[in-house]
């Protein structure tokens, strides 16, 4: 019978902070089960021994580790949670701004409810997120819920925001990618906010609703429907795609939301989170995240993957395509993830999803002989990079697409973090181990 230890039993044992056993979980170097009640962490007795007696992992070459305590996603070596709901199960019952408001607020909105097109999978009620006391904001909040939004209905960047936005992404040049129209329009929109220095949570939150709806509408759209609809999705569709596409294909759109929407501190997020750490506005704080997601390592990755799937005039020139790669040196974008072990769970439900919609799709065919080549070199798994690829060409959509799904959906995850950033004790300050010049004697 397998014998349990508890978190603070855990990391007693192995002489780290609970931080850092948490981050052990992330890394797959421990693996945890949930207490019988839900509300703790149990490790196994046996494989905490057996790292104690190994010692310390070490870091992977041109990696390092920060961790920061968060109450708003986990990530174990094959799954990820919202809150501690199971995301991939978010993605196919919920939209993109229920989500956001689960992540923000750690409850699902109270008129949530299940899409009817999906089978309702009766998620728990998530756990209120128990939030940091926060000096500046000087609300006594250790056990309090944060405030829900304040009133129903789409969301909408003011008049004033959406003029600012638009302007500034127009005086760029034709064939601008999105993702660099969203580094001019979110400037413009702050400029148009005199408050947004203010960083009471209900402030924060309303603010996420502005920027998100902004980065949405400010897009010029590419198709001939107007893009008014309610829900995000629905009106980021046609400025990505100049034709309306199939329901399924749009929610495979609107799941890609969700899946992208937070994952821990990845090079963006820990980005935002030191900008909102030193009280920087909400609109800095994404600013910052769009400047480190544009990276070909993070969300630049998917353009990548556009490119070489674009490169292939169908199935049988793949292997070309993939050969050529290899012999210029580059690696195939889109495989293989830092944390997962056993698949990127999110790239394996968007892909089925994108199959189910369109499964006589040519572009899909480009991409499953691109998995089949890959699979027999025994390259690792394919990633949420390469799937949403797969959906931007499946979907007939404008290069650079992918960029701008990551960006609008990850925008959320990086308001969650500033909201934790905010009612935190103050700076987040990273130290350097310095290996230059030694210090010298003045002559």
């Amino acid at each position: 019978m397998t014998e349990y230890m508890t978190a603070a039993e855990a990391a007693r044992r192995l002489g780290v902070k609970p931080a850092t056993l948490y981050a052990y979980v992330s890394r797959g170097v421990l693996t945890r089960d949930k207490a019988a009640d839900g509300r703790g962490s149990l490790f196994d007795a046996e494989e905490v021994e057996r790292l104690a007696r190994r010692g310390r992992p070490r870091r992977p070459a041109g990696t390092a580790d920060l961790t920061v305590e968060s109450a708003i996603t986990e990530i174990t070596a094959d799954r990820l949670r919202y809150r501690g709901l199971d995301a991939i199960r978010l993605a196919t019952s919920h939209s993109f701004e229920d989500v956001a408001e689960l992540l923000w607020t750690g409850q699902l909105p109270p008129a949530s409810a299940p899409r009817a097109t999906e089978p309702a999978r009766g998620p728990h009620a998530p756990r209120s997120l128990r939030a940091s006391r926060g000096a500046r904001t000087g609300r006594e909040a250790q056990g309090a819920t944060l405030p829900a939004p304040a009133g129903a209905g789409p969301w909408r960047a003011t008049p004033a925001a959406l003029a600012a936005g638009r302007a500034a992404q127009a005086a760029l040049p034709a064939g601008t990618l999105p993702l660099e129209r969203f580094q001019v329009i979110v400037p413009a929109m702050a400029a148009t906010d005199p408050l947004r220095l203010q960083l009471d949570p209900a402030a924060v939150l309303a603010d996420g609703r502005s920027i998100i709806a902004g980065l949405v509408d400010c897009l010029p759209p590419v198709g001939a429907e107007a893009g008014d609809q309610a829900d995000l999705a629905g009106r980021l569709w046609p400025r990505l795609c100049d034709h309306r596409g199939t329901p399924a294909l749009r929610r495979a759109l609107s799941a890609a939301l969700v899946l992208l929407a937070d994952h821990e501190l990845a090079a963006s997020t820990l980005a935002a989170r030191v900008a909102a750490s030193v009280r920087a506005d909400p609109y800095a704080v994404v600013t910052t995240g769009l400047g480190a997601m544009s990276g070909a390592l993070h969300g630049g990755a998917s353009l990548a993957v556009e490119a070489m799937l674009a490169a292939a005039s169908g199935p049988q020139d793949v292997p070309r395509v993939v050969g050529e790669l290899l012999r210029r040196g580059e690696r195939v974008p889109g495989f293989g993830h830092q944390v997962y072990r056993v698949g990127d769970p999110r790239g394996v439900l968007l892909l089925d999803l994108v199959r189910r919609a369109a499964p006589k799709s040519a572009q899909l065919a480009v991409a499953e002989a691109v998995l089949a080549e890959v699979r027999q070199k025994s390259l690792p798994l394919p990633n949420s990079d390469f799937a949403l690829a797969t959906l931007v060409r499946v979907a007939g959509m404008i290069r650079g697409s992918g960029e701008a799904v990551f960006a609008v959906a990850r925008t959320a995850g990086w308001i969650a973090h500033a909201v934790e950033a905010y009612a935190g004790p103050g700076p987040l300050r990273l130290r350097a181990v310095y290996t230059g010049r030694p210090a010298v004697s003045d002559p």
